[in-house]
Parts: C-alpha cells; structure tokens; sequence
C-alpha cells in the first residue's frame, strides 16, 4: 500500500517537473501566432472550414468547435481566407505583433435562404454528446469509454423548459429517478439501487441534504456516469453520480436573453453574456443572471429566487489559462416540500391537489449558497496537460419548519413547529496530469491526481412546541383553515450562531478525505483495444459530536475496464470498479455511520448509427454495495427521515439509451431501465429479519421518451413540435424490515416552438392528462398510530418561454 502511494506522489512529482520546465522553455519561444473562431451568421461554429493565411500558403481545418490557431508567425501584417461551398469566400487582414497572442472571429456570410438552411440544420443533433467535458479528466470519446456515461445538453434543457436540477431533469437517462422532498431546495436522485451524489465542475459537493440545486441558467451541461468512477479522484458512491457542469466563457462575443412565463404564477428572466474583456482576446467573460418567481400548485408554497453567476478567464498564452469562478443561488420560500397526509389511505381522494400543510403566516425560509472555483490548465505539449482547481462552497438556511405530530381518521392534524437553520462549509481541491505515451505499438493514455476535500455541516432543527389555533379550532386535512393567530408560533431564539445551537443537537458533522489516483489505459493493435488500469487510495477521516462518531479509514479500490472496437461505430467493454464513501453523521444510537463501500461489474456495447448521427447503448451490470443508508419510516424534529445502515444490498440490472438524430429534424431521447434491488446480507446489529426485502424507493421498470421535431423547410419552416413520457411501474417505498408497493407512475408532457433567426417562442403542456396522482414520495404507516404521508405532482400546467440571441 505504501509502495503505491509513493508511487502515485513520485509521479506526479516528475510530471509536475516536467510541467515547469516546459513553461520555462515556452519563454524563450516566440508567442506570437493567431487564434480564433470561425461562426455562422447566427453565431453557431463552423466546424472543420478550411482556413488559409494567404501570403504564406499556410492552412488549417477548425475543429468541432470552430476554433482554428496558426502558432510562430513572426511580426506583420496577414489575410486570412475561409473558404466553404455554399459561402461566400470571406477574408479578414490581422496586424501580428511580437509575443502576441491575436484573437479573431470569423463570420460566414450566406444568403437569406442559405442563411435560414444555417439555422434550421444547427437544430439537427442537439441530443447526442461525442465527449466528455473536462472535468470528467479523461480523453477518450464516450464511445470509447468502458461505461455507460449519458449527457444531458443544454439543448435538452431548454427543450424541456427546464429551470432547476429538480425540475425533471432525470427522465433523460436510464433508472434515474427523483425523491422528493426538498423541492424548494435540493435535488435527491436515485440510480441503480440508491441515492447518488452530487457533483460539480468534477468535485463532489453532496454535503447535508443538499447541494442547492442548480438554475438551469448555469448549467451547460449535466453529465451522469454511472456505476463507481474511481478516475474522478472525488470519492465516487457505487450507484454513480451527476456532475453538472457550468457555463465557461467561450471566447465567441454573443449573449441570450429569455423570458418565461407559466401557471401557479410563474415567472422568469434569464441573461446569459459572453464575451471579451480585453482588445488582446487574453481576459475572457461569462455572466449569467436569472431571477425567479415560482408559486406551486399547493396554496401558498412558492419558491422565489435568484441567480449570479460571474466567471472571467485569462489566456497567459497558448498554452495556459486561468480561470476565477463565482456563483450566488439565494432562494425564500414557505414550506420544504408539499406533503399531504392522510390517515385513512395513500393518494386520499377527499384531500385536494392544492392541500398545503404549511400555514401563510409562517416567516419565509432563506436560503443562501456561495461557492468560488479558481482554475489553472497547462498545455506542456501536444501530449502532455495539467489541471488544478480549487473550490469554496458556503451555504446558509434561515427557517423554520413544520410537520404532522398525529393525524386522525377524521383528518383533524397536530402539526409540531421546529427550527430550520443549518449553515455548511466546504473546501476542495484537485490536482491532475494527463498525457499520451508509447512503447513501441502500444499507447498509454495517462491521468493521475490527488484530491483533497473537507465538509462541515452545522443544523438547528429544535422541536420547539405546536401550532394551535385556539378557540376549539383544529387544522382538518379535509377542510384545512389557514391563518394562524398572532402569537401562535413559538419564539426562535436566534441570538447565538448556528454553529453554536448546533452544539447541542445531533446535527453536526464533519469529513475530511485525501485521495491519490493513477490510471493507465492501454492501446493495442491500433488503438482497437484498450485496456484501463487503475487505482486509488484514500485516507478520510468522519468527526461526530462524540468520540464514538469518529472513523478513520485508509482504503485502496483498484478500477480494471477493457473496451474493444469492433469498427469505427461499434464497442464492446466490460469494467470492474470498486468505490469508497466515507459517510458523516450518526444512526439514532449515535454510531457513527461506516463508509459506504461498492463494487461494481458491468458489460455493455455501444453503437453510432448512420454516420454518427444517433447513437445507442445497452448494459447489464451488477452491483453489491455495503452499508447502505435507509429510512426507518420515522422523522426528525424537521421532518427530516431517520437513517440506519444495512449489511449489503445487491442491485442488477439492464438499462438501454439512445440519444441523437434519429431522422432529419426529429432528436430523441429514448431510455429504459430494469433494476433488481434487494438487501443481501444483514446488518451486524441488525435485530430484524431484512434479507430478501427489495430495497426502498426503487422502481423495477423505468421508461422515458421525449422528441423533438423541427420542419426545415417549406410553408412551416422553423415550426417545431416536441413531447414524451415518463413511466414507471412495480415501484416500492418503506424501510429495511417492510417494504410496500406504490402505484404506477405514467406522465405525459408536449409543446410547440417556432423560431426564426434569432428569436424563439416555445410552449410546454406539462401533465398533459391532467393526472392528479403522481406520487413522488412516499411513506407508508408502520405502527396503528402512524399515518400516511406523501407527495403528488401539479395537475397540468404550462410554461411558456420567448428567446432573443444576440
């Protein structure tokens, strides 16, 4: 074990070496040369376009994002020509000076008729994803990758009118699903068997019961990788994990602005500016802005809030870049989620679908989320690169909350008042380098890395009395009365911090981890079959309110996967993982919890269809995950549930996606997933018979749709229908010893757009059945004097939204 780690930490101190000793040559070298971007005349790159500097007979192609770079030029004056069938040749003189770094953009002119084919063919392939960004740290193409890795881009998100992580995100991928709870504030997604974490921009930020959920006005794309990912450095959860990530500027001068509008008095503005700073092209820019009012379809609850997210970028040079990212998400509402409660039945038809069991006169919950990303790349050569970033996250909620004490058969409801406060603090960092090599035939693509993180939570969630209406007056769940009389609410007593009432509750916890990474994936017979060999080793340290909350692990989970080409469209891969979570917090017996430790075999292939244009896969994987964290049908003071761990469970399953253009104009995103999940092995201090029980908040079968259709020519050119599905059966909520079976889940949504250069108008149906039972938490009672509590979805509503690009 000590071997590898010096291993691991010599190597990267060789690279590191390397690293400066290449950017100290680098000055010697001349640096001028040009660097630039070849668009469309709405904004859209124009990718491998011939570009040629004319007087020295120099040529390039622009990649897949347009960009194109002419390195070493000495000192004067050069045109540059583009040159593409069906545009008219454009040329553009650029004045280069010594050890400077131009930066041009390059604009196609077309007809109006070859201008409007521009713009309604930028629409086609807006679902399928070829790469990986680069915080997933790896640089072979998806297709290549031994595991089942989908992205949802932002194209699919504005499609589906998306405005938050929470917001239906998951019906994109295969057994991804959402419990909710927290809607005004936290995404809690499930995939293969259990809860998966968070993370962002390549760190894992799962902390509390959050993180904040992201506005869609920041996200570029959201990347969910499935099954354990040691090659994240971050500790990966055995299910997997969704990293999301943000919006960088792109060096490309445009903007986007939006406007929507939607039931439950919805509304909502979005900028989104990108850009340069400086005339050199060296300090780059990219601001979003949002802001938000959102009441939901229960009375009263809403959820305002807003949205800041600046980042600047500055090209040192060619070869180096760093970047400062801030982002600011604050939120108020009225109430965590939109329970009902019952205690006669699940979905309780007396009660209506706009039941709220909250009370208007309660202060508004804020929330407010602070985090800060400093990142540094270094291109050593045109194998070699270097990445570090560094990250701030500070979070803070002020509420109050409340929750069902009893509920009788008569619907007369004691609901408790409690405290809501928490603050959370979060600091990581991350160090990589990865680069190609060869021994004779054979290619190693190599990444290696450290990482460190550390998480402290502090939360106030005080039972502090009930909410009484005097008078002989009692909150009915049939016939609810709002209004609580002044004085009803008890007191809360903020003079000290939370950090300081947390003392003296069960809410404070603390992780720390480092963690080294080395991966070396092998290229044989032309690169044809590649084999991955990997491993990681992680010390972590969990800290509780008492000694007995404390553990300390030093753990190493090697990563093997073998991917095979069967020819440029088609692979085969098989992978074996295993994955480390060190876990803060405490069972109700205040052990400390223990790590969750997996491991993972899949197998699965991959294929591209006619040219590239539409890709699918399919998969069957196992996975046997310990100490696996689950309700115990009871809540807390907030309303929060309490946890206990279980021995093993063992989840298989088979999951099948596809994603792109499936015919010209018409984008798809099609999924299902079959999931076997069920506890295997008990619990040391298990005093219950749990094994053979499936595991709680799964669903056996899970299918998703949505397409998006375009006209791209004639009378309704540039009109546009979109819709899908989402279904889920044999569903199943409760805890370790008694599982139940919840209805089916069947939504249908659909819409219409029409855009036309710049502009863009969309409407979406949601729900369009108008199906008043789609439930999307559940519990069920466990003793004769609990009750039924759960959530439903609004009944059908609209969203209407108007974009400009500019």
């Amino acid at each position: 074990m000590h071997l590898f780690i010096n291993r691991a930490l010599l190597l990267l101190c060789l690279l590191c070496t390397v690293s400066f000793s290449f950017t100290a040559s680098a000055v010697t070298e001349p640096l001028s040369a040009i660097k630039g971007i070849v668009v469309t005349s709405d904004g859209e790159p124009a990718a491998y376009v011939a570009v040629q500097i004319k007087e020295k007979n120099r040529g390039t192609l622009t990649n897949e994002k347009g960009e194109f770079v002419f390195k070493k030029l000495p000192p004067g004056r050069y045109t540059l020509q583009v040159m593409l069938i069906g545009y008219k040749t454009m040329s553009q003189e650029v004045e280069v000076t010594e050890d400077q770094i131009i930066q041009v953009k390059l604009e196609l002119e077309t007809t109006d008729k070859q201008l409007k084919e521009v713009i309604i063919n930028g629409t086609r392939n807006r679902y399928k994803n070829d790469s990986l960004s680069g915080s997933l740290r790896l640089r072979t193409p998806i297709l290549e990758v031994p595991q089942n890795i989908q992205v949802i881009s932002a194209n699919v998100i504005a499609d589906q009118q998306v405005f938050d992580v929470v917001d239906g995100v998951t019906r994109n991928v295969s057994g991804a699903t959402r419990v909710g709870h927290w809607d005004n504030q936290y995404a809690n997604i499930r995939m293969r068997g259990s809860k998966i974490p968070a993370f962002r921009n390549g760190m894992n930020i799962e902390a509390s019961w959050g993180p904040t959920a992201e506005d869609a006005a920041m996200i570029d794309r959201i990347e969910f990788v499935k099954g354990p990912a040691g090659f994240m450095l971050a500790g990966g959860e055995p299910g997997g994990f969704y990293n999301v990530v943000t919006k960088k500027p792109t060096g490309i001068t445009k903007g986007a602005a939006t406007v929507s509008m939607g039931s439950f008095s919805t509304y909502r503005a979005a900028l989104d500016f990108d850009g340069k700073l400086s005339k050199d092209g060296k300090l780059l820019y990219r601001l979003n802005i949002a802001g938000q009012q959102k009441d939901y379809y229960t009375k009263y609850n809403y959820n305002n809030r807003y949205l800041f997210a600046p980042v600047l970028k500055y090209l040192v040079d060619d070869r180096t870049s760093v970047t400062l990212e801030y982002t600011y998400q604050t939120s108020k509402y009225l109430a965590n989620g939109n329970y009902v409660f019952s205690k006669r039945k699940l979905l309780d038809e007396n009660i209506s679908n706009d039941f709220f069991y909250g009370d208007p006169s309660m202060e508004p919950g804020k929330l407010k989320d602070h985090s800060a990303y400093l990142y540094f790349d270094h291109k050593m050569n045109d194998r070699w690169e270097a990445h570090a970033q560094v990250a701030y996250f500070n979070f803070s909620m002020v509420a109050n909350s409340t929750w069902a004490n009893s509920v009788e058969e008569n619907g007369d409801m004691q609901r408790s008042f409690s405290v809501a406060d928490e603050v959370g603090e979060n600091r990581f960092a991350q160090a990589s380098v990865s680069g190609e090599e060869y021994t004779g035939s054979v290619r190693h693509r190599i990444l290696a890395g450290v990482d460190m993180g550390n998480k402290k939570f502090w939360g106030d969630f005080r039972t502090l009395g009930t909410l009484q209406f005097g008078e002989g007056k009692v909150f009915n769940v049939y016939n609810p009365i709002y209004s609580l009389p002044f004085g009803a609410m008890p007191a809360i007593d903020r003079s000290q911090s939370v950090k300081t009432r947390a003392g003296g509750s069960n809410y404070v916890s603390a992780v720390n981890y480092t963690s080294a990474y080395i991966q070396d994936e092998l290229g044989f017979f032309n690169n044809k079959l590649r084999l991955s060999l990997a491993g990681r080793f992680t010390h972590s340290e969990t800290v509780g309110k008492t000694k007995g909350a404390e553990i300390k692990d030093n753990v190493f989970t090697p990563r093997v996967g073998l991917s095979y080409s069967i020819d440029k469209s088609t692979t085969v891969y098989g992978l074996f993982d295993q994955s480390f979570v060190p876990v803060p917090g405490a069972d109700s017996s205040q052990n400390a919890f223990k790590p969750i430790k997996g491991v993972d075999v899949e197998a699965g292939v991959k294929k591209e269809w006619f040219d590239g244009k539409w890709v699918a896969s399919a998969t069957v994987y196992r996975i046997a995950r310990q100490n696996s964290l689950v309700n115990l049908g009871i809540k807390d003071s907030r309303g929060a549930d309490v946890q206990e761990q279980l021995g093993e469970t063992v989840t298989k399953g088979v999951e099948v996606d596809i994603n792109g253009e499936v015919l010209p104009g018409l984008n798809a995103t099609l999924n299902y997933a079959y999931t076997d999940s069920k506890i295997s092995k008990e619990a040391p201090n298990a005093t219950t018979k749990t094994v053979g029980n499936i595991t709680p908040n799964t669903a056996t079968h899970i299918t998703n749709a949505w397409l998006n259709y375009r006209v791209g020519k004639g009378f309704l050119n540039g009109f546009g229908v979109t819709g899908g599905i989402q279904w889920m059966a044999d569903r199943y909520v409760g805890n370790a010893t008694k599982v139940f079976s919840i209805p089916n889940y069947f939504r249908t949504d659909a819409g219409v757009s029409y855009l036309k250069g710049k502009y863009s108008v969309s409407l979406l149906v949601n729900n369009l059945l108008n199906d008043q039972q789609l439930l999307t938490a559940a519990s069920i009672p466990t003793t004769a004097t609990g009750f039924y509590n759960y959530i439903v979805e609004a009944r059908r509503n609209f969203r209407m939204t108007i974009g400009y690009r500019f």
